[in-house]
């Protein structure tokens, strides 16, 4: 079961012009992964640039149209994310648990949770079919990658 641990963005991470995060907070951060590493349950892991780096793709009536950050409402942005795959829900919250304070302890921030789909989850199907095939040549081109 794959589950993703979703940094809440702070108006601090947006305002930042570098990475340069609290050294604190980063070895937290980084003693944190070697653990998920050690057991065997993490996928990825890392910070995302803020939001006037980015952009948004918007769908609507008239079509496509791409919609420039910076974004007004932090609460709804992601500073960075770590993505495990664990046994169960409860494996899940018990690494969630252990997760650092992004900002530092003491401090305020916002940590989420949520489980990825599985392809399986979905009624089975040609285009089901069709993306398990992707997904076995994308894990294939990334086991020969690293050898």
């Amino acid at each position: 079961m794959r589950f993703m641990i979703i940094v809440r963005s702070t108006p601090e991470f947006e305002a930042e012009t570098r990475p340069d995060p609290d050294p604190a907070v980063l070895a937290e951060m980084a003693r944190y992964h070697e653990e998920l590493a050690a057991a065997g349950v993490l996928l990825d892991g890392n910070g995302l640039r803020p939001s006037r780096d980015g952009w948004r793709i918007a769908y609507g009536r008239d079509g496509v149209r791409v919609v420039d950050g910076p974004f007004a409402e932090t609460k709804e942005l992601i500073a960075g994310y770590t993505l495990i795959d664990v046994r169960s829900r409860d494996e899940a919250l018990a690494w969630s648990r252990r997760f650092p304070n992004p900002v530092g302890a003491g401090r305020d921030a916002l940590v989420e949770v949520r489980q990825l789909y599985e392809l399986d989850d979905f009624t089975p199907g040609d285009e089901i079919e069709r993306m398990k095939r992707i997904e076995a040549s994308r894990r294939a081109d990334d086991t020969a990658g690293r050898r």
